[in-house]
């Protein structure tokens, strides 16, 4: 019990320095990325994330790196819902844009779509991001990674050289690190060079069907059957999320298998191990 209210307590101080750090920070004024394509951050949200999603919002546009574009893609029944506070974030560069209903897909293929040529960096909307953030990601890039994440897991393999189920992976791997089994995690931010992935990526008949809740997993898949391999950057990453987002359901289900591990299985059967490649 005391345990419980400590945590608690914890992390509501976070919260708090979280949101003072928000309120200082200068929006759209980060110096140029110098990447060799144009820069997108992309993300995606919902009706029931609206409350919280301003805050994620200023995160992403007030960076040490300035994008070209930071893009909110949303189902056309949510953009009346948008409230007030993250309309007023387009005059500081938020570009508000409407797509289908691919659910968390909808934060990278829409934008895969109408920026094929550029680097995209993927996002959640319920997520505290540090300043740097996007440096980090960038630099990397300029490092010559096809694709980096802050946070990642490592597959671990059976007897037969297939993957284990998701729950026996390495998570939240403590050591920057380039592989194969590197499994870039969406939450913490990724960035993906021109090309990276396959052409696959955007088939929305076939990520519906075949891995409808497992955004990462048909990612991961994407980039291997590419050749690519994912690079995890920066030490062990810790997320901040904030309070009443919701954030907890697909993560948990996926999490205890009955998300991850069934696209696993659905990839497997239609691409085979792609590890190799």
């Amino acid at each position: 019990m005391i345990s419980d209210l400590f945590r608690q307590f914890k992390h509501g101080r976070r919260i708090a320095r979280a949101k003072a750090d928000l309120n200082t920070r200068p929006l759209n004024k980060g110096r140029d990325h110098g990447l060799p394509a144009p820069l997108v951050v992309s993300l995606t949200s919902y009706a029931a994330r609206f409350d919280t999603l301003a805050l994620t919002l200023r995160g992403l546009l007030g960076q040490t790196v300035r994008p070209d574009h930071v893009i909110l893609w949303l189902d056309e029944g949510d953009v009346s819902k948008v409230p007030p506070e993250v309309q007023a974030l387009t005059a500081s560069g938020l570009q508000i844009e409407v797509c289908p209903g691919w659910r968390s897909y909808k934060k990278i293929v829409p934008t895969l779509l109408k920026y094929p040529d550029s680097y995209i960096v993927t996002a959640d909307d319920d997520v505290y991001y540090d300043a740097d953030w996007l440096d980090g990601l960038v630099a990397a890039a300029q490092g010559g990674a096809a694709i980096a994440c802050h946070r990642a897991h490592l597959v671990t393999l059976d007897a037969t050289g297939k993957p284990r189920p998701y729950v026996d992976w390495d998570h939240n791997i403590e050591q920057a690190q380039k592989s194969p089994l590197v499994f870039l995690t969406g939450v913490s931010g990724v960035i993906y060079a021109p090309g990276s992935l396959h052409p696959d990526v955007t088939n929305a008949d076939r990520f519906t069907q075949l891995a409808p809740r497992s955004d990462d997993v048909w990612l991961y898949w994407m980039h291997r059957l590419n050749g690519v391999e994912a690079q995890k950057i920066g030490a062990k990453a810790r997320i901040l999320e904030w309070d009443g987002s919701q954030a907890q359901s697909l993560r948990s289900e996926n999490l205890h298998g009955t998300g991850n591990d069934q696209a696993i299985d659905a990839l497997l059967k239609h691409y085979g191990w792609p590890v190799s490649r």
